[in-house]
């Protein structure tokens, strides 16, 4: 998210190794899915099963509901029931409502980490899936435990600063910022053109709570043991240098944004950047297809949030996996359930949504994907990846439920009712309540 370049595009030796595993992988996953699918083609014939899809990415339902209906074409006897729940809404608390209510899904969303412990009991063992041996490994790591493979990894999304590079070069801003005086020294320069330099939709508790806060984690000496001292009561964030520079940063965008942060959403701040009255956004690539909803071929680009004046440490880009598909062990259809995570990664219309409809970074080498399928957003992303300038997505390492209490405390800090070391001992008290 950090490129110079007006066009990035990913290298030439990553494209060919990824033609030629998707050339050397057709056969295994076709058979796969064949095998999976055989006998279901054609008519019905025997007992037809609907497998219940509970999921949160909001922006990819209507692809979904257009492969249901191929789907279910070439598997008449199986039948997809598919739901969404996302947009700022509460995923977490609506599945846990599922669950409870006795309408458990068949197939549905998952973090990893914590999240992945938290729902431990209910999550089908996939390893022996034909394509959990393609998976990138980064995009492996968050359900992976004791070497078993337990959620397919929908893609992988960097999370950073979305900017308007005609709007950067006509401020005289020749590179993306690496510290956070050069980002407001960019600033500077977009407000002497009278454009406002960044959009906040600080109205979102996800941006705050699980997006943004991640570099603060991501830039500690060793985040692991620094989340596990949290849980173990040895570490804190009172006094942590890191969060005390993610609120500099956090004052700086609010500083230079736009009006009433705390009543702008995500609509909102992406209608204000794609019509070209703000410059920067708090996005990840998949605002690729959203931008491009509004303003088709914008000339955009993504680089990593700069937390301090450590240019080496802010040149690397959060990056991760933001949901895992899984299967219910206890569904009576988790066969079936199988079956379309299967032909969802292996034919030809699956892979194509996933590059070319969603502008989907691939979690499998299997799947090819070029800048122009995944846009300009997409290819900022892998070359970071390729490069190994990344930072893991923290927030499916924390406490459940402590995303929403960290976003309002952040809230609390915009609004001006706590100044930051109230915000830092606010953050831990979330912590240590919500820790096990």
């Amino acid at each position: 998210m950090m490129k110079k370049r007006s066009a990035v595009m990913l290298s030439s030796v990553m494209l060919m190794s990824l033609v030629l595993a998707a050339c050397g992988g057709n056969s295994t996953n076709n058979n796969a899915s064949n095998s999976a699918s055989n006998g279901s083609a054609g008519k019905p014939s025997g007992e037809v099963k609907t497998v219940k899809i509970f999921q949160f990415k909001t922006e990819i339902v209507e692809g979904l509901n257009e492969l249901k209906v191929e789907f279910e074409k070439e598997h008449p006897n199986i039948k997809l029931d598919i739901q969404t729940v996302g947009g700022g809404a509460d995923y977490g608390a609506a599945l846990k409502t599922k669950f409870a209510s006795g309408d458990a899904p068949d197939i549905f969303s998952n973090g990893g980490y914590a999240e992945m412990e938290l729902w431990a009991d209910k999550l089908e063992d996939l390893s022996d899936q034909p394509w959990v041996k393609d998976l990138i490994p980064l995009a492996a790591e968050p359900m992976t435990k004791d070497g078993k493979t337990y959620g397919m990894p929908m893609n992988l999304e960097g999370i950073g600063y979305v900017y308007n590079k005609d709007l950067f070069a006509k401020a005289g801003i020749k590179e993306t910022p690496k510290t956070i005086t050069e980002l407001e020294e960019a600033a500077k320069k977009l407000q002497a053109i009278d454009v406002t330099p960044f959009g906040n939709a600080y109205q979102e508790w996800w941006l705050l709570g699980i997006q943004g806060i991640s570099v603060a984690f991501a830039q500690q000496d060793n985040v692991d043991e620094f989340i596990s001292g949290l849980n173990a009561g040895t570490a804190s964030i009172v006094g942590n240098e890191k969060f005390k520079d993610w609120s500099n940063l956090l004052n700086l965008t609010v500083k230079y944004g736009q009006k009433n942060p705390l009543t702008t959403d995500a609509n909102t701040h992406l209608a204000l950047f794609a019509n070209g009255e703000t410059a920067m956004m708090q996005e990840g690539n998949w605002a690729q297809t959203l931008v491009d909803n509004i303003t088709p071929d914008m000339n955009i680009g993504m680089f990593p949030m700069p937390i301090n004046d450590d240019a080496a440490m802010n040149d690397k880009l959060s990056v991760g996996v933001p949901a895992n598909l899984v299967v219910n062990k206890e569904s009576g259809s988790k066969e079936e359930a199988k079956t379309f995570l299967n032909w969802l990664v292996t034919s030809d219309m699956g892979k194509e949504y996933i590059v070319k409809k969603w502008k989907f970074i691939p979690a499998l080498s299997t799947i090819p994907a070029t800048p122009e399928d995944i846009g300009l957003l997409g290819a900022d992303v892998w070359n970071y990846v390729q490069e190994g300038k990344v930072y893991g997505l923290q927030a499916s390492k924390f406490p459940d439920g402590v995303t929403q209490e960290f976003a309002s405390s952040i809230q609390e800090m915009i609004a001006g009712k706590v100044d930051e070391a109230g915000w830092e001992k606010s953050m831990q008290a979330a912590w240590d309540k919500l820790k096990k």
